[in-house]
């Protein structure tokens, strides 16, 4: 069923991330190590790595398990403004190389804590519009074009790279708004959808087809993806009763804060609960409403019978890319591995 099949790694600066076991080393090489391996062994292609401002790096990070491993892709999350276009480039043309052309990325335009590392928000097309120049740079010089860029937000001159990447790698971008849609239209390999019911995904997989011809996209078609929980037991009832137990966990946790995020994308999310608390058979709209947030916000939840139908239906719409999930993170790679992982491969 799926073209891509990756899950998700905590590189995270404190342990817990979203209900994780707590141990010791946490961040530490052999501890992440051990989650790729377990990738590895149960059928999984790779993880996405995420980015924010202060967690260990996640360039580094990617390295460092790529050199570990023999299969396992990392999705490294990155930033424009954090990376300029020209050095991302070769930094991720040499790990492609190392790697024997496993790297993936996943370009990040939403807000951070730019200012701690001595970027400048700007509005939300400054943002884009720099992202769109960004990747048009990043292409061609993957391409193995000498280039020359005078751009509103960036510019190179004859630049071009000793190194070029074994194949380019596949560029994952997210984003709701206009503004984000048209920059993944013209430019991404695969846009990426939060865990939306099958009626949004299925709009948005429209709009962007519209935007790709009203645009004159130069490159192949675009894929799509989706970043989703699931939480997977033996039975329905068993992952009922786990889906309830976290929610209780959510409910209970002190300092919840629930403000309007300001990404489109998470906004919708936070809105399908005036929907209903349950969507199409088993999308759980409820942690949403409860503090969880990203990919965390709805959860798929069932037996894997169930979440692979209904991850097939994703699929009948075109999404061919899943990005999984659940904690603790570790022993759920065996689980789905084990459960999940075959039924979508069949």
């Amino acid at each position: 069923m799926a073209n891509t099949l990756l899950w998700y790694i905590p590189n995270q600066s404190r342990p817990g991330h979203r209900g994780d076991d707590v141990v010791d080393g946490h961040n530490s090489l052999d501890h992440l190590t051990e989650h790729a391996h377990a990738l590895e062994a149960t059928g999984w292609d790779g993880a996405l790595l995420g980015t924010s401002w202060g967690r260990p790096d996640t360039f580094t990070v990617a390295t460092a398990l790529a050199a570990r491993t023999t299969t396992f892709r990392p999705l490294v999350a990155i930033r424009p403004g954090y990376w300029r276009p020209a050095h991302f480039a070769s930094s991720a043309a040499t790990l492609d190389h190392l790697s024997g052309g496993r790297l993936l990325v996943n370009i990040v335009s939403g807000q951070d804590d730019l200012a701690a590392y001595g970027d400048a928000e700007g509005d939300q097309a400054h943002r884009y519009g720099r992202t769109r120049e960004f990747l048009q740079i990043v292409r061609r010089l993957w391409a193995g074009e000498e280039v020359t860029f005078e751009g509103e937000h960036w510019q190179v001159r004859g630049s071009r790279l000793g190194l070029p990447p074994v194949t380019p790698p596949r560029l994952y971008f997210g984003g709701a708004s206009d503004a984000a849609q048209r920059v993944a239209a013209a430019e991404a390999d695969v846009q990426l959808f939060w865990g939306e019911p099958l009626d949004g995904v299925a709009e948005r997989i429209s709009r962007l087809r519209d935007l790709e011809q009203q645009l004159g996209r130069e490159h192949a078609p675009l894929e799509f993806g989706l970043r989703i929980t699931t939480v997977v037991r033996d039975t329905t009832d068993e992952a009922w009763a786990a889906a309830e137990e976290k929610v209780a966990q959510l409910a209970g946790a002190a300092g919840v804060e629930r403000r309007r995020p300001a990404a489109v994308g998470q906004q919708r999310l936070l809105d399908l609960a005036a929907r209903g608390e349950v969507l199409d058979d088993n999308l759980f709209t409820t942690p949403g409403t409860l503090g969880a947030g990203g990919a965390a916000t709805t959860w798929l939840v069932g037996s894997a019978q169930d979440v692979a139908k209904s991850l097939r239906r994703y699929a009948d719409l075109g999404v061919s890319h899943f990005v999984l999930s659940d904690t603790p993170y570790l022993p759920e790679i065996a689980r789905q591995g084990r459960d999940l992982v075959p039924l979508l491969r069949d």
